[in-house]
């Protein structure tokens, strides 16, 4: 990459090289030394409840079957033949038992082990050619979850995800943990979008101050019951661990006052109640604030939001997940899933999916408002005169770089990690920070794996020319 240090330098003062967001050698980099060490998100266990079940996922050029076997483990498996390297899978959802390849017909459990290799003795003298026991799909180097989200990691020594997590999972409960039984989701719708995958990453982070510009029309036609989208700067931006996001500030009330406000039905806020532990209820309860957009680094986003759904002022909330999947430094797949709570009423589920769909499906409102500016924002970073252009990144900061707004003391608000009231790109900068140090660091190194055969010969010493 070239200039890295000046790269990396200026994004950390919070002046950010506007070339970074379509750049081909940024985003090598990005492969190299950042997706090859975070945690990815690639499934929730909802979506292989049963033996069997199984999806077909990416992590940029990997394909992973994320499958529930016989003895109801779920397992990420690079989904390539250990043959001569057919996708084994081609079906992006299913049940199956087993897994044949297409091309040579080698067979897999769907633990991964082989269980078939056609003409074994005849083309490869049975085990004396090829071990045939004991081999498998390569695993993912490493699988972990947390409330049902599964991800995986390019890096076998990876810290634990809970630990990768930091103090977000306290935020990560309010998505996925509103009853003892967890949430279930429903996706994900896919398309493609021309812009860089940071962006969206960034904007779901923390970027409260494009809303009364960019939604504005969302807000005039009535979609929301809050008059003003300049509402937005009475909440709060916070920062924890590996991820941050933003707050709606309620109006006064209990906690169940506040909650049911949102749209949520009596029976759903009680189990909230039971679920959630006395600081993440005084959160909402004590301090007025309720959970909106987040982002965990490196690329998984959330939104949590209540539109109007019926014509009526009553309103329904809904949550979303989703990833951005980088295509390339100017393309996107945007995965996003619908979530609700498992015990969630059915009428309820009904008519939060319809509030999804009408502003975060693939052609919602916000969506649809939002990709305009992304794209944009990407096609002009491709030009020569973006080499030149350090965007400005800092607001809330000083020219010495200090904060002028005050962080929220732990008795206004109970959450852990660093939160402020109003417009600020703290959170924009958190996230580019992590994403700074890795692409300091070295790539990942990687050893071939031995399959079923005899021992490759030492290889001669290579001398390396720097």
């Amino acid at each position: 990459m070239r200039d890295a240090a000046d790269v990396l330098a200026n994004v950390r003062r919070g002046m950010l090289p506007a070339h970074i967001y379509n750049d081909p050698e940024v985003f090598i980099a990005e492969k190299e030394r950042l997706f090859s060490r975070s945690w990815a998100f690639v499934a929730h266990e909802s979506e292989v409840p049963q033996v069997g079940d199984y999806v077909v996922r990416r992590v940029l050029d990997n394909s992973f079957i994320v499958s529930r076997d016989q003895a109801g483990e779920v397992r990420a498996m690079f989904n390539m033949c250990l043959h001569r390297g057919m996708q084994v899978c081609r079906a992006e959802q299913g049940n199956a038992s087993h897994f044949r390849c297409p091309y040579h017909g080698w067979s897999y459990r769907n633990d991964g082990r082989i269980v078939g290799l056609p003409f074994h003795q005849e083309a490869y003298g049975g085990e004396e050619g090829f071990t045939r026991k004991g081999q498998r799909l390569l695993p993912a180097p490493s699988l972990d979850s947390y409330n049902g989200l599964i991800f995986v990691s390019m890096d076998p020594d990876a810290p634990p995800l809970r630990e990768f997590l930091g103090d977000f999972a306290f935020y990560l409960d309010y998505y996925t943990k509103q009853s003892a039984s967890g949430v279930e989701v429903l996706g994900p719708q896919r398309w493609r979008i021309k812009a860089n995958w940071k962006i969206g990453a960034e904007n779901f982070a923390g970027d409260m101050y494009h809303t009364p510009q960019t939604h504005t029309s969302v807000v005039e036609i009535g979609l929301f019951r809050e008059p003003k989208a300049e509402k937005r700067k009475d909440g709060n931006t916070y920062w924890a661990g590996r991820g941050g996001g933003t707050t709606y500030k309620l109006p006064p009330g209990t906690f169940e006052e506040r909650l049911a406000y949102v749209g949520y039905p009596a029976e759903m806020i009680e189990r909230m109640r039971a679920q959630w532990s006395p600081e993440q209820v005084d959160v909402i309860g004590r301090d007025g604030f309720m959970i909106s957009a987040a982002s965990v680094f490196p690329n998984l986003s959330l939104v949590h939001n209540w539109p109007k759904v019926a014509d009526t002022d009553d309103v329904l909330p809904f949550i979303s997940l989703r990833q951005w999947q980088p295509i390339s430094e100017n393309e996107t797949e945007v995965l996003s899933w619908f979530v609700v709570d498992k015990e969630a009423p059915e009428s309820f589920k009904k008519l939060s999916y319809k509030a999804y769909l009408m502003c975060f499906g693939s052609s919602g409102m916000f969506e649809q408002d939002d990709v305009e500016n992304w794209v944009s924002l990407t096609n002009m970073a491709g030009g020569t005169m973006a080499r030149r252009l350090l965007l400005n990144g800092r607001m809330g900061m000083l020219h010495d770089g200090t904060t002028f707004v005050p962080a929220l003391t732990p008795e206004e608000f109970a959450g852990p990690g660093e939160a402020r009231v109003g417009y600020g790109e703290y959170n924009q900068r958190h996230l580019l920070d992590l994403w700074a140090n890795h692409l300091e660091m070295p790539p990942l190194a990687t050893t071939p794996i031995l399959i079923g055969g005899p021992a490759a010969a030492p290889a001669d010493p290579v001398e390396v020319v720097s």
